[in-house]
């Protein structure tokens, strides 16, 4: 069946109602870009059925009421509170890279459960984004990462920060969201993200020394379950939920002067195996790996 993101703030200017709050029956209007792919593209009939999803909880399974020829109604037939999001959150810090790689960077991550992606720029990253072209590239990215919460049933969908410097993201600044999920990023579910427990970690191959002295994989077992003994943020409505931030660099790398950076501010060097993985690759392997740990923790 069909599934499309509803975006509530193109409908609402003041207060945004959740889908999910609505009752059972209750009519709305599709927005321009469902209409479109739906009615227009699809050829959608009236009675046909699809769910739509609006990233502040659940889905909901909707039927066509009416369809003319600017616009379509549809009735809430069935509410879903299920959110298929990960039992912890995820940061990727990503340099940016250039065409169909950061999209399928992006649109992988989006698949595995990622809460935000941070663009970066480095020493050896290729793409530095001019002001005026900001705004394009992050709408587009945002929507490929939309696209791929249709998808992959997440609904909350992976939302994309607006380029910092290594520098800027290692001093604890945050890019910005487009203001098409702004009312997302502001929603309970994303703030709580910013208040969880964070374990910084940066795509690297460690030192001799350091493989002496650190086991990583041990160190995110430990960041699952020391959360799980804390229970619930007393601070949240929402439950406490590990948080990992993975800093991955440009196709040479990071620069050794960003990787000490890193280091000093925190940063555990974690080795995903012995191969040398392109930057588009590496977030899917992350992202599976802590994904592995966090249902397997007596066997990472």
């Amino acid at each position: 069946m069909r599934r499309f993101f509803y975006n509530s703030s193109l409908h609402h200017s003041a207060s945004i109602e959740a889908l999910h709050q609505r009752p059972l029956g209750d009519s709305l209007r599709l927005t321009d870009d469902i209409y479109h792919h739906w009615c227009r593209v699809l050829r959608a009939k009236v009675g046909e059925q699809s769910w739509i999803f609006d990233g502040l909880g659940g889905q909901s399974l909707v039927e066509l009421e009416s369809i003319d020829k600017k616009s379509a109604t549809v009735k809430i037939i069935h509410q879903d509170t299920a959110e298929n999001t990960c039992n912890y959150h995820s940061t990727i810090a990503l340099v940016m890279s250039r065409g169909d790689r950061m999209d399928y960077a992006i649109q992988k991550a989006t698949e595995l459960g990622a809460t935000t992606i941070q663009l970066l720029t480095s020493q050896h990253g290729e793409v530095r984004l001019k002001a005026n072209q900001v705004d394009k590239k992050l709408s587009h990215w945002q929507q490929v990462a939309l696209s791929a919460s249709e998808q992959c049933r997440l609904n909350r969908p992976t939302l994309i920060l607006s380029p910092l410097s290594i520098e800027q993201w290692l001093q604890g600044e945050m890019g910005a969201v487009h203001h098409m999920v702004q009312h997302l990023y502001d929603a309970d579910y994303y703030q709580s993200y910013l208040q969880q427990p964070i374990l910084p970690l940066v795509l690297a191959v460690p030192s001799q020394q350091e493989q002496q002295t650190l086991d990583v994989n041990a160190q995110i077992t430990d960041h699952f379950a020391l959360v799980n003994i804390k229970g619930t943020n007393p601070d949240s409505t929402a439950a406490c939920l590990p948080r990992f931030d993975i800093l991955i660099g440009a196709e040479g790398g990071l620069s050794e002067a960003e990787y000490q950076l890193a280091r000093n501010t925190g940063y555990l060097p974690w080795q995903l195996g012995n191969r040398v993985l392109r930057t588009e690759t590496a977030p899917v392997v992350a992202l599976a790996t802590l994904m592995y740990i966090s249902t397997n923790p007596a066997q990472s």
